[in-house]
């Protein structure tokens, strides 16, 4: 079974609804044992795309 790379998993869990911010996607997935997290999470573009996810997520938007 394919494990999901760290930014993959990112995105699942921004677009899932589970997580409402940032730090709670990086709390998750060092609870999962991704490696790297802060660095991965670390570029203004993708904690803005990630930010924006969870709230579109919170919202109920899918797209």
């Amino acid at each position: 079974m394919h494990r999901p790379t760290t930014i993959e998993r990112a995105y699942q869990l921004a677009r899932s609804g589970t997580c409402a911010s940032v730090q709670d996607i990086r709390q998750q997935l060092n609870h999962e044992h991704h490696e790297a997290v802060e660095a991965h999470l670390l570029g203004p573009t993708i904690v803005h795309h990630l930010r924006e996810l969870c709230q579109r997520a919170a919202h109920g938007v899918t797209k």
